[in-house]
C-alpha cells in the first residue's frame, strides 16, 4: 500500500482513545502539529520503548506545539492498560479494523521468524498545523524515535 503524499492534507479520522472517547484528527487543525504514529501492539517490548521515549519528551513536544496520537489495532481496554501501566501521557487510539492503517498505507504483509501475516508496519507521520502531511518516518527505530521526531520538528515543519 502507498502512503499519503507529502504536502497533501493528512487523511482524517475519528477513533476511540484509551478512555473510549472519540478523538478527531481535524480537531487539532489550526492549533497543533500532530505526530501520528502507528505501532503493532500495546505492551510489547519495542512498542513500550517507543511509547516511553515519547512520554519522556512530552514537555519538549508541547513547547513545539506538537501532540502525539498513537494508533494500533488493539482494543480500547488493552490501550487503557498500556497507558496506566507505563504512565503514558499522550493519546492512544484503537483501530481494530485497521481502516485508518489502510488509509495511511501501513497495514501490510510482515514476516517474523519465517511466518507471514498482515499487520502494522511501524511508521510515523508528522502533520503541520494546517493539517498537511510534512514528513513520513518509515524506518522507525524504537529507541531513538522520540529524538528523531524532535529533531525533525526543530528543523522546521
Amino acid at each position: 500500500m502507498a502512503h499519503p503524499k507529502i504536502g497533501n492534507l493528512a487523511p482524517t479520522f475519528t477513533l476511540a482513545d484509551q478512555n473510549d472517547k472519540p478523538v478527531k484528527l481535524q480537531d487539532f487543525r489550526g492549533s497543533h502539529n500532530v505526530l501520528v504514529y502507528f505501532y503493532p501492539k500495546a505492551m510489547t517490548p519495542g512498542c513500550t520503548v517507543q511509547a516511553c521515549g515519547l512520554r519522556d519528551v512530552k514537555s519538549e513536544l508541547a513547547k513545539l506545539d506538537t501532540v502525539v496520537l498513537a494508533i494500533s489495532p488493539d482494543p480500547v481496554a488493552r490501550l487503557a492498560k498500556f497507558a496506566n501501566r507505563d504512565a503514558l501521557n499522550f493519546t492512544l487510539l484503537s483501530d481494530e479494523d485497521h481502516a485508518i492503517a489502510d488509509k495511511y498505507g501501513v497495514w501490510d504483509l510482515k514476516k517474523f521468524m519465517g511466518r507471514e501475516y498482515m499487520g502494522i508496519v511501524r511508521t510515523s507521520f508528522l502533520i503541520n498545523k494546517e493539517g498537511r502531511l510534512v514528513h513520513i518516518m518509515d524506518k522507525v527505530k524504537t529507541k531513538t524515535h522520540h529524538d528523531d521526531v524532535l529533531a525533525l520538528i526543530k528543523a522546521g515543519l
